[in-house]
């Protein structure tokens, strides 16, 4: 299938091989550690990457599992696309030191290549010397030859975690985050209207398999129809690989996550839904969440304000596609393998627009910081929502100056995003109602709106945003 998008990665990755060419001296090395999702496409990623560079290359993918010294054979073996291959055919490496020093003898010392080790996480966890032996033969070896080495994993916390300090590969990498696709790619992928791609986007959450899976120009509507009429589709099964990679399906880990998914946001809230029989204990679900949040699986929400609140934290499931999924097609599953994919249809089209009412906070905050600082608001560092502990008033907006405690609220506004109803008179005077009780705002503040169908002429806003403002964010 046709690589497309990623041109913002390929660009850093690329960057990063020519400090590689250029460089002299004896430190000619470079290495780059890649995180990001499970399915992100980072594998993807790095094999376009090493296809184009034209360079020599290996790519090496652990087994979850697997026998150390199964997993370091086949390394070795794996080496056979390097110049200096026949300089270590045949060696049976006894630990990850040999290993990795065969590596350093297969590359060329005169020419630059390319060295991927994919799903780092489980040889760490398979074989507690592979660290310090990478460290090893990075200093002593690999760091000299004109080698660009990209470790790859998807568990966001190892990886973090190696180059934390105290640990042997500490300052030796350069950090690079994979992501979904943006909002641009995946309207030119999927060949939709600006607002059309961003409810693609909400459904997908940018997984490069499923935005593939997308045939251009096909409405949302059908092609959730096609997608819950296959058990098998991309849609259906990326979500569940994704959890069982990480989560085991009885584990209250995974029952906290669906609490989240299902629209519980509050620590109370979510420990009265995960504990099934009774409310999850504090001591129990804490953790939980701690854990989640490293893996960058949840995100937290702070109310944005010139005053501190952060007893009323906020929880979300991090990526929009997993949001959607555990959402709505996670129950329909079993509707959908005994062939009632239009029963789980109409569920999602039942709760679709409120639920996609709350989806789309997050991707419009990210969106307006990629367009702000602007000549308007040349501050602007923080977007983000204002609530108190009764959720009235609730904000869709405020931009600071900066979080989690602001200097200076710059401006606040509200986000309506309904086909065919505008940012009319009666969500302006709400919003001049409520904009008052955020903390730092007066009545002189600045008012937004973000509107999928527009804004009625004449309201006294400050600034507004459609669907396509949206999209250009990202070009």
């Amino acid at each position: 299938m046709e690589f497309q998008g990623r041109a913002a990665d390929l660009d850093l990755l690329s960057r990063q091989l020519g400090d590689v060419v250029n460089r002299k001296g004896a430190t000619r090395g470079r290495a780059v550690i890649m995180t990001g999702r499970r399915r992100v496409g980072k594998s993807r990623l790095v094999q376009e990457f090493c296809d184009r560079s034209g360079l020599p290359y290996v790519v090496f993918q652990a087994t979850r599992g697997r026998n150390p010294a199964a997993e370091r054979a086949d390394f070795s073996a794996a080496l056979s696309t390097l110049p200096g291959a026949e300089l270590v055919a045949g060696l049976q490496a006894t630990d990850w030191n040999q290993a990795l020093r065969s590596l350093a003898v297969a590359v060329p010392n005169d020419s630059p290549s390319i060295a991927v080790i994919d799903e780092v996480p489980w040889l760490v966890q398979g074989d507690s010397e592979f660290e310090g032996a990478l460290q090893t033969v990075w200093d002593r070896h690999l760091s000299d030859k004109p080698v660009l080495l990209v470790l790859v994993g998807s568990d966001v916390s190892v990886m973090e975690a190696l180059q934390s300090h105290g640990r042997p590969f500490f300052g030796r990498a350069t950090k690079m985050t994979v992501r979904p696709l943006h909002l641009a790619d995946v309207q030119r992928m999927t060949a939709l209207g600006a607002a059309e791609a961003v409810d693609a986007l909400l459904v997908t959450g940018g997984f490069p398999e499923i935005v593939q899976s997308w045939r251009p120009g096909t409405p949302r509507t059908e092609f959730l129809r096609e997608a819950v009429s296959n058990p098998l589709s991309p849609l259906l099964v990326a979500g569940e690989l994704t959890l069982l990679g990480e989560f085991p399906e009885a584990s209250h880990a995974r029952a906290v996550l669906e609490a989240v998914g299902s629209g519980e946001r509050t620590f109370s809230t979510i420990a009265a839904q995960a504990g099934g029989v009774g409310a999850l204990p504090s001591g129990t679900l804490t953790p939980l969440l701690n854990t989640l949040l490293t893996k960058r699986v949840l995100a937290t929400d702070l109310p944005l304000s010139a005053k501190s609140d952060t007893k009323n934290k906020r929880y979300r499931i991090a990526d929009p596609y997993l949001r959607f999924w555990l959402a709505f097609l996670q129950r329909g599953i079993p509707l959908i393998e005994r062939g009632r994919g239009d029963l789980a249809l109409q569920r999602i089209e039942r709760s679709w627009t409120t639920w996609r009412g709350r989806a789309i906070e997050p991707v419009v905050r990210e969106s307006l910081l990629r367009l702000l600082p602007n000549d308007e608001w040349p501050d602007t560092e923080a977007v983000g929502g204002w609530w108190n502990r009764q959720n009235n008033p609730e904000l869709d907006l405020v931009g600071t100056d900066r979080e989690p405690v602001a200097g200076a609220v710059h401006f606040v506004g509200s986000i309506k995003w309904l086909e065919s109803q505008p940012f009319g008179r009666r969500e302006y005077d709400t919003l001049v109602r409520d904009a008052l009780a955020v903390p730092g705002t007066g009545p002189g503040t600045p008012l937004v709106a973000v509107s999928r169908a527009g804004v009625v002429e004449g309201l006294p806003l400050a600034a507004h945003w459609g669907p396509e403002d949206l999209v250009e964010a990202w070009r």
